[in-house]
């Protein structure tokens, strides 16, 4: 057996004692049935159960003019959330896609007021998301129907406000 030394030994235990502690976190992340809040992630919830979804974010005119343009796939549980600077109408359309999207139109509570399904690829006609919209959350076409995502669905993420949210991030 061979001897750490006292600077390997702490080490060691401080190593032990940060992933107790990661663990600990998750697990009762897991068991208020409360994940975690993030930037880069989208939670949906609904009569139908709850899905997760990586996203990345297209908050400024620069990234919303490009959204998902160009792209040859999309990862199942990935999606592009789309984030205006105050709700309103939102019209979007497919020129430059390559690819087939669900489109979740969603008012200022994080309610999903509007599904356009399968969205088709490089076409130019506006698709109306109606009045009201805060975000757009793009998905892989067929996706919401599949996991049975609906209107009035609600999606959890650190930019809606906590105060109007149906779901809100804890604090």
């Amino acid at each position: 057996m061979r001897h750490l030394g006292r600077r390997a030994g702490q080490r060691l235990w401080l190593a032990v004692l940060v992933a107790a502690l990661a663990m600990f976190t998750a697990t009762a992340s897991l068991a208020s049935g409360s994940p975690a809040c993030r930037e880069d992630t989208v939670h949906l919830r609904g009569d139908w159960g709850q899905a997760r979804f990586s996203v990345e974010l297209a908050d400024t005119p620069d990234t919303r003019a490009r959204g998902l343009m160009h792209r040859e796939s999309l990862p199942r549980s990935a999606g592009m959330l789309f984030i205006f600077d105050r709700p309103d109408r939102a019209v979007f359309w497919m020129e430059n896609t390559l690819i087939a999207l669900d489109m979740l139109f969603v008012d200022p509570a994080g309610v999903v007021q509007h599904i356009h399904h399968q969205a088709r690829p490089r076409d130019r006609t506006p698709i109306d998301g109606g009045e009201n919209v805060l975000m757009v959350l793009e998905i892989n076409g067929g996706l919401s129907s599949r996991l049975g995502i609906v209107p009035g669905s609600e999606l959890r993420h650190p930019r809606l406000d906590p105060a109007r949210a149906a779901w809100p991030c804890e604090e």
